[in-house]
Order: structure tokens, then C-alpha cells, then sequence
């Protein structure tokens, strides 16, 4: 019988209130919009816009510009992409 170490196990390491969904109002081109995202999304989202010197509201402004699909996918698919860079 082969042991999943910890690391390996998906529910050792996980804090499923993180996984909630959390909504927030920003302002978007001077609209107001609810954007739902897990809780830790939103952490990161806004460790992001603190490290760039921008506003919440201003990073997703920019991500709402540039995105092809949802602007809730655009913003998880930003967020991992800038969380594996950090490990390259």
C-alpha cells in the first residue's frame, strides 16, 4: 500500500473557507460591479495591487481591458500566473 505523503494529500493543507466565494464591489470605467472570487483570490488580488502601487480597482480596470473571457476567470488566471512566476 503506497502513503500519499502530506504534501500530497488535497485536504491536509487546505483551508476551505478560503475556497468560499466572496463578493466585492468595484468601480469599473466609473460603474460600479460585484465581482465574485474565493476568498483567496482576493488576498492575493490585492497583495498584487499593494506590491504594483495600485488600486484594487485599478488592477482589475486593467484586467477587464485586456481580457477574452469572464472577468472573474481573467482575474483567477491573473492571479496563478503571478503566484507560479514567483517560483520560476
Amino acid at each position: 500500500m503506497t502513503v500519499c505523503p502530506l504534501w500530497c494529500d488535497p485536504f491536509s493543507m487546505i483551508d476551505l473557507e478560503d475556497a468560499k466565494l466572496k463578493k466585492h464591489s468595484v468601480t469599473i470605467a466609473g460603474h460600479r460591479t460585484s465581482i465574485s472570487l474565493e476568498a483567496c483570490f482576493w488576498r492575493h488580488l490585492r497583495q498584487i495591487a499593494e506590491d504594483r502601487n495600485v488600486s484594487i480597482n485599478e488592477l482589475v480596470r486593467q484586467l477587464d481591458e485586456a481580457r477574452a473571457g469572464s472577468l472573474s476567470g481573467a482575474i483567477r488566471a491573473f492571479v496563478l500566473q503571478s503566484l507560479e512566476s514567483r517560483f520560476r
